[in-house]
């Protein structure tokens, strides 16, 4: 049985065209008997409809490698309280952010949809900032243990950026 991979209002990249789109429906192909549909297509309203191995998220995933096997992401949700025609106005009307935390597409950081629609453009850059904050501890580590290694060749300005990450680190990590 098919399953959706991307939901109506949804922003994804068109890969055979090479342009980003709004998901405008979907188009579920039945078969009698069958309880649920056996293949999905998306119309983005470019002439044709497309799989959904044409399509590309604008979900953010953090390298798992980069970040000890942890990874981040930021997914879409969609709306319930409001349509896409309610909240034009949002970067990305009909769904807000949700940074995913664990294997599953649940647990991690969402927001609350009165304070999404309050400002939708500084929730989505925290969005953004979270769902990368992992890959930046690992850079913080890796400038203080270059730094450790190889102490002669910083700077000034370098060793009081690197006294910070230090300093980062410590009340991350404790």
């Amino acid at each position: 049985m098919a399953k959706a991979h991307f939901h109506k209002n949804q922003r994804v990249f068109v890969k055979p065209v090479g342009t980003w789109a709004i998901i405008e429906g979907l188009v579920p192909q039945w078969a009698k008997g069958v309880e649920e549909p056996i293949k999905i297509t998306y119309d983005v309203g470019l002439g044709r409809e497309f799989g959904s191995d044409e399509l590309q998220s604008e979900e953010v995933a953090i390298s798992s490698e980069l970040n000890g096997g942890v990874e981040w992401r930021l997914i879409r949700g969609q709306n319930k309280w409001k349509s896409a025609e309610e909240c034009s106005h949002h970067p990305h009307p009909g769904t807000y952010p949700v940074v995913v935390t664990n294997d599953q597409d649940w647990g991690g950081w969402r927001v609350p949809g009165a304070e999404y629609d309050h400002n939708p453009a500084e929730v989505e850059w925290q969005a953004r900032v979270i769902s990368h904050s992992l890959s930046c501890v690992n850079l913080l580590r890796k400038i203080t243990d270059y730094a450790e290694e190889a102490p002669e060749n910083l700077s000034n300005q370098l060793v009081s950026m690197v006294l910070d990450a230090k300093n980062i680190l410590k009340s991350i990590e404790n």
